[in-house]
């Protein structure tokens, strides 16, 4: 396929703007003396140099790094060793976060030349056709869009290097040389990391950061621009909302508590009020006329003391604060000609977009922790109401009849410590009954949404509802909406099934007619590829998307998908928004709903310009179906048995991959998979059940995607699919897929995510273990069908190279992997030293060599973990 003008034109830009611009800078920041060796900077070059040459002659690391000091550092010590490979380590965290700078100093130049799939896009369609207009106006009256920032701990930056690399950014778009030398040398002498694990309310407020200054003006700023083109009064529904899950999340993170969720919650209250108050300060130095004196100290005194000294009693002032703005603003149009009407006006929406809450905050738990509940429930006197002590041991049929949701007002104590069931069990409790606290003091989309995760009964929803009820919640006031969370292959296939179990359920009925008659239901990407493979898991989510549709439509249910993308491909990332807009008539996608963790929040939200730029893509994505309802998103039967038959090959052969003797060994002892627990960057285990030997099923999908991402292999994000397109050559459907990928844009965006997933791996990191009596073999396979996936995407696609059609991200990515080359090599050197010796002081020193690697790998990956 050849590259497009738009292509070659933002190639030519992001050469002159990043690429040329990074060796400048780069020059001079390695001039600067950071560190105690001072050579440091000089020979860092050299290193670089020397690594890219090591692993091109496929020399194993522990080759490379030995020969590059024979020849440049000659006579040093095992121990200097390890000091010099630090000294690099800091100096390439720092390429990392200036090239990140760079890049992001230049978005505007370089999304300038292509205007699809953002607003001003949109926009310039609205201007063509009255026709076009009217569609686009109705398709909003029903969408939205709600983000979910999450817990997921794959974001390395700290907020004093957010902060920095912000003010790098400003002086940059400028040049400012002076100014980016200050912060240069700032950055030099700022640390990297936490000394000790953050809190999950640490964690939580590290991305409260990005609510208070990207999203906060974000979305306000595309809403304003959606009212003026559309109007305020086409909108019925509110278009943006802003989801949380730290401090929530406790399938997630074990050690969130009852308290670190009160606290979330009222820390989420106080920094929008603070938000609120920074505008209205702007707002009282303009509105100075008389007649408006006693509203405005109103709003600024309400304002400053729920920004500053907030009561424990303060209820939800959404309302009152509107009302208070109206006012002003009725004023302002009668008596003074309407003047810096803009300022209210843009304050009032926030005020509505954000409410008292800035972020509804989901809570989130495992379908296991809560039957455990339900079962303590049970055995509690005013509780059971008839139900049989063997109720756990019925079939879904009889629990769905006997299910007696008996209100009741039990008592629960909380505890802040511990994970034992007793401790788990009122932990839920406690946290069920201060979801009602939160609604009366932050409004009810504070926290009105529980995910059950690993859901696989329709009982497992109902128990859940019964739960609420012995909490003191009422059948006539449960406002909250339950949120089935299908993960697994086998769940995704039972989906539809389970969701019928509930429609025709009378008591959930009722209350799905008192939440609206719409049902939101979570589809998870990365315990689904961990389970079944890339292909497989992409497929069975679509699958379950169509059949979990249909069986909604039938009810007369409004259904909202809510999907859990993590940062890579094998997680669900990738060109996110080209799935949405590919999206046919049989999925319902008037909702977007969707998670965004990790290093994806800093490189796609990081700036209100780069958020402003992927929401409007998500947006755009969402109401793409709505004019072009025919255009790259319909799969008729062939199509569907064809990806149907490859994604099953695909699952044999992943199935068979996870299956093999050493596949869990060769991850923990070729990847720093048993050392990622040591990275200060989170609050939560790596596995669940932490103290139990390893197992594939107890391995979050982060640790599993990041192990694969830190060996340069990433075989969650394309294992499988080189066999699948085989399967499908070998049965002379060939043509048929080609045909596929130029006509479906779900598989397009399927295989070109693959391919980025390619793009980012290298085996010549590991080549030397082809040879190796253990694992040779095993290397053997990953690489086999590596080859064959790039080399079946590649003829599929008619493309020379990986990511072709995308040139400037492929040149992005290549200076990313060619930054942290000598990280990826000087980890696989520290493992292997690690098990080489047996002096505990050297074990610690390269234990934490792996550890600081991580970091730079990841961050330069922006979507690795």
């Amino acid at each position: 396929m050849s590259v497009t003008p738009h292509s070659t034109q933002r190639e030519t830009v992001f050469s002159q703007e990043v690429i040329t611009r990074f060796e400048l800078y780069n020059s001079l920041f390695l001039t600067l003396p950071f560190y105690q060796v001072k050579d440091t900077g000089i020979l860092l070059p050299f290193f670089s140099s020397h690594c890219e040459k090591g692993v091109a002659q496929l020399k194993s690391p522990s080759e490379v790094i030995e020969s590059f000091f024979d020849e440049h550092v000659p006579g040093v010590d095992e121990r200097e060793k390890i000091n010099r490979l630090f000294r690099f380590i800091q100096y390439i965290e720092r390429q990392v976060v200036l090239f990140d700078a760079i890049e992001d100093s230049s978005f505007s130049k370089l999304s300038r030349t292509d205007d699809s799939g953002t607003l001003q896009g949109l926009l310039q369609q609205v201007a063509s056709s009255d026709e076009v207009r009217e569609k686009i106006s109705e398709k909003l009256k029903n969408f939205s869009l709600r983000l979910v920032l999450t817990a997921h701990p794959t974001q390395f930056y700290p907020g004093t290097v957010l902060t920095i690399m912000t003010d790098l950014i400003e002086a940059l778009k400028t040049n400012d040389i002076n100014t980016v030398n200050l912060l240069l040398q700032q950055l030099g002498k700022t640390p990297f990391f936490n000394k000790t694990s953050p809190t999950p309310v640490d964690e939580a407020i590290s991305l409260i950061w990005f609510l208070e200054n990207v999203f906060y003006y974000a979305l306000a700023g595309i809403q304003t621009r959606l009212n003026e083109e559309f109007g305020i009064d086409s909108f019925p529904n509110q278009v943006f909302e802003l989801g949380f899950w730290p401090g929530g999340d406790r399938d997630g993170n074990p050690n969130v508590k009852t308290n670190s969720t009160r606290t979330v919650a009222a820390t989420l209250r106080q920094i929008i009020f603070r938000c609120y108050y920074r505008d209205y300060r702007i707002l009282k130095r303009r509105i100075t006329f008389r007649g408006i004196e006693e509203p405005m100290s109103r709003l600024g005194d309400l304002l400053y003391v729920n920004a500053f000294n907030p009561q424990p009693d303060a209820g939800d002032l959404q309302q009152e604060m509107i009302d208070l703005l109206q006012g002003i603003k009725d004023t302002m149009v009668k008596d003074h000609d309407g003047i810096f009407l803009e300022l209210i006006e843009d304050l009032t929406l926030k005020v509505r977009l954000y409410g008292c809450y800035f972020a509804g905050l989901d809570i989130r738990q495992d379908s296991r922790v809560l039957r455990t509940v339900f079962q303590y429930g049970l055995k509690q006197p005013g509780l059971n109401n008839g139900l049989p002590e063997n109720y756990s041991e019925l079939s879904e049929d009889e629990k769905l009849k006997l299910i007696s949701f008996n209100e009741a007002d039990y008592p629960c104590t909380e505890e802040t410590d511990g994970n034992t069931d007793e401790a788990m069990i009122n932990d839920t409790l406690c946290t069920i009954r201060l979801m009602h606290k939160i609604q009366q003091q932050n409004g009810e989309k504070a926290s009105h949404r529980f995910i059950i995760s690993n859901c696989q009964e329709a009982s497992d929803i109902l128990q859940l509802m019964n739960l609420f009820l012995w909490c003191g919640w009422t059948k006539d006031n449960l406002t909250i909406d339950f949120m089935p969370l299908f993960e697994t292959v086998n769940d995704l296939k039972n989906a539809a099934g389970v969701m019928e179990k509930l429609y025709a359920h009378p008591i959930y009925k009722e209350h799905l007619k008192k939440r609206g008659n719409r049902q939101m239901i979570m589809l998870g990407f990365s315990d689904s590829t961990k389970d079944g493979g890339y292909l497989m898991a992409n497929w069975s989510i679509y699958q379950a998307k169509v059949e979990l549709t249909a069986i909604t439509k039938k009810y007369d249910i409004e259904l909202a998908f809510f999907d859990g993308r993590g940062g890579p491909p094998a997680r669900g990332g990738g060109k996110t928004h080209r799935f949405y807009a590919a999206m046919g008539k049989e999925i319902a996608n008037d909702h977007i709903q969707l998670t965004i963790q990790g290093q994806t929040v800093s490189s796609q939200y990081g700036s209100i310009e780069t958020a402003k730029y992927n929401i409007e893509q998500l947006v755009n994505a969402g109401i793409t179906s709505a004019l072009h309802p025919n255009h790259r998103d319909l799969l008729d039967t062939a199509h569907k048995d064809l990806i149907s038959t490859m994604a099953n090959e695909s699952f044999d052969k992943f199935l068979a991959l996870r299956k093999h003797p050493i596949f869990t060994e060769y991850l923990e002892n070729m990847s720093p998979l048993k050392l990622l627990s040591n990275i200060n960057i989170s609050s939560r285990p790596t596995k669940r059940n932490a103290g139990a030997p390893l197992k594939l099923e107890d391995l979050r999908a982060i640790s599993f995607v990041t192990s694969w991402s830190q060996l340069k292999q990433n075989v969650p994000g394309f294992y499988g699919v080189g066999s699948a397109l085989k399967k499908a050559k070998d049965l002379g459907k060939w043509q048929d897929a080609v045909d596929l990928y130029k006509s479906s844009g779900f598989f397009k965006t399927m295989i070109d995510n693959c391919m980025m997933s390619m793009s980012k791996s290298d085996f010549r990191i590991t080549a030397h273990l082809e040879h190796d009596e253990h694992y040779g073999e095993f290397w053997k396979l990953l690489k086999n069908e590596f080859d064959l996936t790039k080399a079946l995407t590649l003829e599929l696609t008619g493309n020379q190279e990986l990511m072709q059609e995308y040139p400037v991200e492929k040149r992005s990515i290549a200076m990313r992997e060619r930054i942290v080359l000598p990280l990826v090599v000087t980890q696989h050197y520290a493992l292997q030293q690690l098990k080489n010796t047996t002096d505990e002081e050297l074990k610690s020193a390269y234990s934490k060599l792996v550890i600081r690697t991580v970091y730079g790998i990841v961050n330069a990956g922006r979507n690795l973990a």
